[in-house]
């Protein structure tokens, strides 16, 4: 089943249950793939599922820190509910010692060397890990084994 699949069936058990918290996170989460379905005239797959889903999260993490640093602690919380809830959708996160490996592997794939080959490393890594790191530590983790 797709992301778009299980998505659509957890709207339903969201109507069901009358959660209309859940509710409103997952219309949004229908009305961002729709949306880029219908502007770039494509049928989206699994990886741009997840990009669509981890930008969703990214945006959600930058209002809390500014919500927390206006003191807007009840608004940060409602954005981390609607993570949790966006979460739910996303594969089960890789440990570090797992993207180590992957890097590593990334790395001796491309044949990189040095700092400037590191855009070739993250090309290989990015549809790999995308949905299940944080492609930002990933880059540091990229970072730190090329600069060796």
């Amino acid at each position: 089943m797709t992301i778009k699949e299980q998505v659509t069936e957890a709207m339903k058990t969201a109507m069901r249950a009358q959660d209309k918290e859940r509710l409103a996170v997952i219309r949004l989460i229908l009305s961002a793939f729709k949306q880029v379905e219908v502007d770039e005239r494509i049928v989206l797959d699994e990886t741009r599922e997840l990009a669509i889903l981890d930008k969703m999260q990214k945006q959600r993490r930058d209002s809390i820190e500014a919500f927390n640093q206006a003191g807007r602690a009840e608004l940060a919380a409602k954005e981390q509910a609607e993570i949790d809830i966006i979460q739910s959708f996303m594969p089960a996160a890789l440990s570090e010692q797992e993207i180590s490996q992957i890097v590593s592997s990334a790395i001796a794939e491309s044949g990189a060397k040095v700092m400037q080959d590191m855009a070739k490393v993250m090309a290989i890594l990015k549809p790999k890990l995308q949905g299940r790191a944080d492609i930002g530590k990933v880059g540091a983790t990229v970072k730190s084994l090329l600069s060796k």
